[in-house]
């Protein structure tokens, strides 16, 4: 746009030359006609400028020039002249399965699909369970810190209130022996799958450890009565797992969440009762 500006410039100077008259009227200003200017923006006032003959003071920028950011690859236009190259047919040929309605995604005429003829790999586990783990050293952090009284059970209420779980609980938590070395107290936990380490360090401190069952809705009702309530519902049964996860647990979750810990032992307590899994 500047060469533009520049080029237009020069040519009205020199077509101004041609004329019998002078080309300035002030004698302060002068320069060759083929020569231009080292600056355009030179210390001269708009007024010097009347009394050039053939001259008009260009601007740089002007209102006409101005445009959006058109790409330099335009969209394609079908059907909108043989010129284009798109018209008449929009380069889908003469009539034929492909020529009118379309197919489906992935036909290829008949013959066996590249979706079909590649083998195999791999399956998905309808089965699978997700347990978000935690380990014994971020509990006795949260225990320090004040957030969680390890004079009472800790299930997994406990720890997502306390802000130790995040939205990658699916199934359930797992206790990891991460930071073992920093109990020195004894705490019991309720958790749905835990690691011989942990249950081993949560042991020799003199807590115990209880893996119990929820499916998705007690899980739910665990962590969020207030929805039920909020929807006027009653809190549902504890479920019983399933045959193949029988053991894996020691019991089944209680609802809504316990605040004190079932025994392992029996003649331990005889006040409070034991859900058995049978």
């Amino acid at each position: 746009m500047l060469r533009r500006r520049l080029c237009g410039l020069s040519t009205s100077i020199i077509r101004s030359s041609n004329h019998s008259k002078p080309i300035l009227r002030y004698s302060s200003i002068q320069f060759h006609p083929l020569q231009l200017p080292h600056s355009l923006n030179a210390a001269v006032s708009p007024n010097s400028f009347q009394g050039f003959h053939g001259f008009r003071a260009y601007s740089l920028l002007s209102l006409n020039d101005l445009r959006d950011r058109v790409p330099r690859k335009q969209k394609t236009r079908k059907g909108r002249g043989i010129g284009s190259g798109k018209g008449k047919t929009a380069g889908r040929g003469h009539k034929g399965q492909r020529a009118r309605k379309g197919i489906k995604l992935g036909f290829e005429g008949g013959q066996t699909p590249l979706r079909r003829r590649m083998p195999k790999r791999g399956f998905k586990n309808p089965f699978s369970l997700t347990f978000q783990p935690i380990g014994l050293g971020r509990i006795a952090k949260l225990i320090n810190a004040g957030k969680i009284d390890s004079s009472e059970l800790i299930t997994m209420k406990t720890l997502k209130d306390a802000g130790a779980l995040g939205k990658q609980m699916k199934d359930g938590v797992r206790l990891m022996g991460r930071g073992s070395e920093q109990i020195e107290w004894p705490i019991h936990l309720e958790v749905s799958r835990v690691t011989v380490r942990a249950k081993e360090a949560v042991e020799a401190a003199g807590g115990s450890v209880r893996r119990v069952y929820y499916n998705k809705l007690g899980l739910r009702a665990l962590l969020k009565p207030e929805w039920f309530e909020k929807k006027g519902r009653l809190l549902p049964k504890a479920a019983r797992p399933p045959p193949k996860q029988k053991d894996k647990v020691d019991s089944i979750g209680r609802l809504p969440a316990p605040t004190k810990p079932i025994p392992f032992l029996v003649e331990a307590s005889k006040d409070i009762p034991i859900q058995h899994l049978s």
